[in-house]
């Protein structure tokens, strides 16, 4: 059989041989053997494994698609990520100093969303398999906090209750202060009798909220979130960072970056995982385009103790991005856009006379497009702190700080 050697990871965690042939769960310096389909390699066989190989942490690696990176050392994955980051900037002609990546622990994740379905022989919960739809039991999952991985028992019983064997509920489950927060969808339309049996059910097992689509079904407690001295309730689905570590290594260089200013607008705010913690020692504006959102972060301030003034506006900053007279007064800029960027944001915001940001992203090559704008305008990449909140996966985030005179 024709044998590959592997040359280098792509931006998904597979392995790349020349072709190029894409080969999942190999690393850099392998050669191995298998069917070509396509541009992919199937039916792998290691031949020659490299020293990096490492046995799986979790016994469903190889079906689960919940992790890509398993197989790889921590040192091979922290460069790997490390080198996601790199790669963007250098395609944009930026060099910076890029600190030591962060990562998360095993088991740290807290919000999860399960797959769960009924079969001819009861229910079953977990996640989908590997480029599947088919739904793989995880009982021993590596990724999730045990409160969660306990959850799928739940997710079985309203996969019983509330679905059908012809879909698939999804079913997210998140940790909070004093319970678990359920949002299911994909399930059958609500009527009066699931709404009873329902809310027995989040009775009986002690949720903090359930949510059957848009719908609210019960509540025992609101499922609030800490950030900083206050305590958040965020809307069902809403916005928050994967583990409780990413975060605090998040908005510890957040507030590297912001410095001693005294006056901040936070930007694509979401419940105020960075606005109501720098509300300690800066007037904090925060805009985020979900009302939402917005009124959960401004309930959670009203009831804090010791915060400085927070301010908001619901507004969508792709549409209407703030302009560079709305900038005056404030010392410096967060920001945490989504996947796509913030590319309207940014060019209004080098019109203004702000002079510090700290850019948050979830997305390297979106990040590096606007950083590359922002230092056409003025601005100086100090530097990049890597966060691994998605540990295994191909997934990686960062933090960063930018400054002009």
């Amino acid at each position: 059989m024709t044998e590959y050697s592997i040359k280098r990871l792509g931006i998904f965690g597979d392995g790349i041989a020349e072709g190029p042939v894409f080969v999942p769960m190999t690393l850099p310096g392998e050669v191995v053997t298998g069917t070509l389909e396509g541009t992919t390699l199937s039916d792998v066989k290691i031949i020659t494994p490299s020293d990096d190989r490492v046995a799986p942490p979790c016994k469903h690696f190889k079906s689960c698609g919940g992790c890509q990176l398993q197989h790889a050392s921590d040192a091979v994955v922290e460069a790997f990520k490390t080198d996601i980051i790199a790669q963007a900037l250098a395609a944009q002609g930026i060099k910076t100093e890029i600190r030591p990546i962060v990562t998360s622990p095993a088991q740290s994740r807290r919000r999860a969303t399960f797959a769960a379905r009924r079969t001819k022989k009861g229910t079953m919960s977990g996640f989908h398999g590997r480029a599947s739809g088919t739904v793989i039991e995880i009982p021993d999952c590596k990724l999730v906090e045990p409160e969660l991985l306990a959850a799928r028992d739940i997710a079985e019983s309203l996969a019983e209750l509330g679905g059908s064997r012809k879909s698939t509920l999804a079913v997210t489950v998140t940790t909070s202060r004093v319970g678990l927060d359920i949002q299911v969808s994909g399930g059958k339309p609500i009527d009066g009798q699931l709404r009873i049996t329902l809310a027995a059910l989040c009775d009986s097992r002690g949720f903090a909220r359930l949510t059957w689509d848009d719908e609210v079904i019960a509540q025992r407690a609101p499922p609030v979130q800490r950030f900083g001295v206050a305590d958040v309730c965020p809307p069902p689905g809403a916005f928050m960072q994967a583990t409780a570590h990413g975060e605090a290594h998040l908005l510890a260089a957040v507030q590297e970056a912001v410095g001693d200013a005294k006056r901040v607008i936070d930007l694509f705010a979401g419940c105020g995982t960075f606005t109501l913690p720098l509300a300690k020692n800066a007037e904090v504006f925060a805009v985020e385009g979900d009302k939402l959102m917005m009124a959960a972060m401004d309930k959670g301030w009203r009831m804090a103790v010791g915060l400085k003034t927070v301010t908001h506006a619901a507004r969508d900053l792709y549409r209407r991005p703030l302009l560079p007279d709305e900038f005056k007064k404030y010392d410096a800029v967060v920001m945490d856009p989504p996947r796509n960027g913030a590319e309207a944001q940014t060019a209004e915001l080098i019109r203004s006379d702000i002079k510090r940001v700290a850019y948050v992203s979830c997305n390297p090559v979106t990040f590096a497009r606007d950083v590359a704008q922002m230092i056409a305008g003025g601005f100086t990449l100090d530097w990049v702190q890597p966060v691994d909140q998605f540990r295994w996966s191909s997934h990686v985030e960062l933090a960063a700080q930018l400054s002009r005179a």
